[in-house]
């Protein structure tokens, strides 16, 4: 069964995300980011190549030719992709599939739209029997 994760309470969304990606890059772990909105999927392509000045994750968008080679992908569709590990939600809906993954990562703002989405879909995993862990980031 997927193992869901919510890192909430994010002073910056797209930091903290760009954060636990490094972390997962740092431990050879891939993760593919689903981001339905193309200005989240910026954001966070142009935060990881800027976010470290002495370090580098290495990510592109999953249509990329380089795809197949890069650690850490950035889509707004999980249909078409073969990757099945860990999969980090940036949008305010359940992804499509996820259950096929091992793991699903939550990163929760502390906007209160975003929160009240968070909390829909922490009642959605919980009613389907999935245990959900939380981290509390607004403390960093």
């Amino acid at each position: 069964m997927t193992q869901v994760f919510f890192y909430h309470g994010a002073a910056d969304k797209i930091a903290a995300a760009c954060a636990l990606l490094s972390g997962a890059y740092a431990k050879k772990k891939p993760v593919l980011v689903y981001a339905l909105e193309n200005a989240v999927a910026n954001s966070v392509d142009r935060m990881l190549w800027t976010h470290a000045a002495l370090s580098f994750v290495p990510h592109c968008r999953a249509d990329s030719p380089l795809a197949a080679e890069t650690p850490i992908l950035i889509t707004d569709t999980l249909e078409t992709i073969p990757h099945d590990e860990r999969l980090m939600n940036l949008s305010r809906e359940i992804p499509p599939g996820f259950s096929r993954f091992e793991s699903l990562i939550e990163v929760v703002g502390q906007e209160e739209s975003d929160r009240a989405a968070a909390r829909d879909r922490v009642k959605f995993y919980k009613d389907r029997g999935y245990e959900v862990r939380y981290f509390d980031l607004s403390d960093r």
